[in-house]
């Protein structure tokens, strides 16, 4: 808990602060040089996945603020006072990032933000009609409306297990490491802090990514109109490109 606020004050500093920079036109140094840059690099991503520049305009600042949000609390997780620090046997500090209702939080704000997109495109009976199909018209599609469902809800629960597993296992390695080398932790452990800080950066980047992709997903239609409409594009394209030459 102390180190989910922590994390919340230095994230809104880090926003708030980038931000009076920017606005303001103030000379910029290496730390807001490195958050503009990675803002920006993260937008573009959203960009090229989402493909439509309004709709990533509204939905580029979630994604690219969980990114930020994982890999602060990563890092915090990781400091040497976090865990051996203990009232009655309980940790004082413990990482945010490892506690499995964070990060199930974090996937279940990913699947809601990906249903209100997906509604704003397909409307609420289109986007319900993703998933509920009448079975004698479309017993295909009512089955795959079936999985998708199955999807959803897979998704949610990898996103999230997939994330705790990745901040544990790295708590536990710096752990078994200073208890192996005992007095000699002070030299063995720099070499494994850099590699969880390479670490944090991935796991953040992996988060934002599949956040990106599974709201793409909903914002695609299966729907039988726009593959007609898609195979008719298809075939006019077809019809308007040149005869490939026999050889």
């Amino acid at each position: 808990m102390l180190m989910g606020v922590m994390g919340y004050a230095l994230l809104i500093w880090m926003f708030v602060y980038t931000a009076y920079v920017v606005k303001n036109n103030k000379k910029r140094n290496t730390f807001v040089k490195l958050i503009v840059w990675a803002y920006e690099g993260l937008y573009n991503t959203v960009l090229q996945v989402v493909g439509d520049k309004e709709i990533a305009k509204k939905f580029a600042p979630l994604p690219i603020a969980m990114f930020f949000f994982v890999i602060v609390q990563y890092y915090l997780g990781i400091l040497p006072f976090v865990g051996p620090i203990t009232i009655d046997g309980v940790p004082l500090f413990r990482g945010f990032a490892a506690d499995l209702n964070t990060t199930f939080g974090l996937a279940i704000l990913m699947l809601v933000t990906a249903q209100i997109y997906a509604i704003k495109v397909h409307g609420f009976f289109g986007n319900a009609g993703r998933y509920l199909r009448n079975p004698f018209k479309d017993p295909a599609g009512a089955f795959e409306g079936i999985l998708e469902i199955f999807a959803e809800f897979s998704r949610t629960i990898a996103l999230s297990m997939r994330l705790f597993g990745n901040v544990f296992a790295g708590e536990v390695l710096l752990v078994m490491v200073a208890f192996l080398t005992d007095y000699f932790s002070v030299a063995a452990l720099p070499p494994f802090y850099i590699f969880e800080l390479f670490i944090g950066g991935i796991q953040a980047y992996i988060f934002f990514m599949l956040t990106t992709v599974f709201v793409s997903l909903g914002l695609m239609s299966h729907g039988p109109h726009e593959s007609a409409d898609s195979h008719a594009h298809s075939s006019s394209a077809n019809a308007q490109a040149p005869a490939p030459a026999r050889e």
